[in-house]
């Protein structure tokens, strides 16, 4: 049974797999290898990964059923024949560079706040893994924090302050705090809040984890106010640069992260270059 060669790129977390070629490595054996890797770094990098549409989603498959995400919303039409093939770029469907104040490049826009994914469902998002195909000069990195280092950090009296409280996720709370109010009251419907604990075992490697981010809205039973600068408080502490690896991005880098472990979001580039990546979404069945 094939080993996979990890070489760490942070001091707590994150890690680059070496010598595998995911075209001709598709199969279980490798995914209960990727599982185990992850439940250990909750990041790994995979580079020179060419892989087409149907490889990437074939993969993704072997580490569970796919999570379509905001699909229902914000992508009703796609420039990809995989069905639960997410774009993330700035082009349009004909692959043609988006004006800045297209209503779908306003609210990608949202991904540059720290969040997990689809941790306004249930269930919620295991895995994302992200594939670079065109990158810009300058900026676009995308930054991973680790919830399960951050918890561990944690003072013991916000441990037990923290302990048993219950956050609401929303779809739409992190969009609308950058003024993308296009969204229908149908649309709202598709997807209400959801509610999650904010400390969470994590089931792979067992280690208490945060749950937060910016689809959390407000902390149940208490005050909004008072929930959400807990919330905005916790954040600012899990976002610390010890807690933090910066990715930045190589055409045909594959990046595979979990999301019960980390918080990520891309950082700001020139929206007039074409920028073009595709991620593939793992649910997560076991919660």
């Amino acid at each position: 049974m094939r080993s996979l060669q990890c070489k760490p790129l942070h001091p707590v977390f994150a890690a680059e797999v070496e010598g595998i070629d995911l075209r001709a490595a598709l199969d279980g054996s490798l995914a209960a290898e990727v599982e185990a890797a992850m439940d250990e770094f909750a990041v790994l990098v995979f580079r020179d990964q060419i892989l087409d549409e149907s490889q990437q989603m074939a993969f993704t498959r072997t580490l569970g059923p796919i999570d379509m995400g905001l699909l229902k919303v914000l992508q009703t039409k796609s420039r990809f024949k995989e069905a639960g093939m997410i774009d993330i770029s700035n082009v349009d469907l004909d692959s043609q560079v988006r004006e800045r104040d297209d209503p779908k490049l306003v609210a990608m826009l949202a991904n540059q706040l720290w969040h997990s994914d689809s941790s306004f469902k249930q269930p919620a998002a295991k895995y994302s893994l992200l594939l670079a195909c065109i990158v810009t000069d300058h900026g676009g990195e995308t930054e991973f924090a680790d919830m399960r280092a951050a918890f561990d950090a944690l003072p013991d009296a916000n441990v037990a302050e923290i302990e048993g409280l219950i956050a609401e996720h929303s779809a739409f709370h992190s969009r609308m705090q950058l003024d993308d109010a296009q969204y229908t009251e149908a649309d709202l419907a598709l997807y209400p809040p959801v509610q999650w604990p904010i400390v969470r075992e994590h089931p792979g490697s067992k280690r208490k984890t945060l749950y937060i981010g910016v689809h959390a809205q407000r902390i149940v039973d208490r005050p909004v106010p008072e929930g959400r600068l807990l919330l905005a408080e916790l954040l600012e502490h899990a976002t610390q640069r010890e807690f933090v690896y910066r990715h930045h991005w190589r055409p045909g880098d594959l990046v595979i992260w979990d999301n019960r472990a980390v918080l990520h979001r891309g950082r700001r580039y020139d929206l007039s270059q074409r920028r073009e990546l595709r991620r593939s979404t793992v649910e997560d069945i076991k919660h």
